[in-house]
């Protein structure tokens, strides 16, 4: 035996949630619903790679701004397969646009609460900014 250390090209389910800071069952959802895409050994164990880390967080970031699973999968498919720094600034960028457009409706929201209407009489929001 040498004293060499292999590197570990693939990372299991496990190694994934603890680097990205997720439960074990979030990887296999993000993988069941298109987000993550896992490959297979010989005794069919899913290995992810090691840009799956920043994947991964980057949908924990999506789902704090409040995107669906299909929100974030219509994100994603715009990314290449391999997504240089300008791709995920582009991502950033209308993650922040989505922030900021659903803090602007729940303003108009907390506007309304705080109007002088009753809750039960106060019009369907038909905003769209």
């Amino acid at each position: 035996m040498t004293g060499s250390v292999t590197v570990q090209p693939y990372l299991t389910v496990g190694d994934l949630a603890r680097a990205s800071g997720v439960a074990p069952s979030a990887v296999r959802f993000y993988e069941a619903h298109g987000l993550l895409t896992s490959e297979r050994t010989a005794g069919n164990q899913r290995r992810f790679r090691e840009p799956d880390v920043c994947r991964t967080k980057v949908i924990g970031v999506a789902q704090r701004v409040g995107l669906s699973i299909a929100e974030i999968r219509a994100l994603f498919a715009e990314l290449p397969a391999v997504p240089a720094p300008a791709d995920w600034g582009h991502l950033t960028g209308r993650l922040m646009a989505e922030a900021n457009h659903r803090m602007q409706q729940l303003r108009h929201v907390l506007d309304d609460i705080a109007s002088s209407e009753k809750l039960c009489e106060l019009q369907p929001a038909n905003r769209t900014s």
